[in-house]
């Protein structure tokens, strides 16, 4: 799962960001928990941006 739901997000980050918002829709969408994606951004090195609660 975590090759797929990477390949996901870099299909959403193509410049190595994503939006806090964009990362929780993945993850609600997916139906895994919003960590599991912020997990493997961080791994990937993909910048989590525009924040809504703060934590990135």
């Amino acid at each position: 799962m975590d090759k797929e739901l990477l390949e996901r997000i870099k299909e959403l980050a193509p410049d190595g960001t994503i939006t806090c918002r964009e990362a929780r829709e993945l993850a609600e969408k997916l139906g895994i928990p919003a960590s599991k994606v912020g997990k493997v951004c961080s791994d990937a090195r993909i910048k989590i941006t525009a924040c809504e609660l703060g934590c990135f």
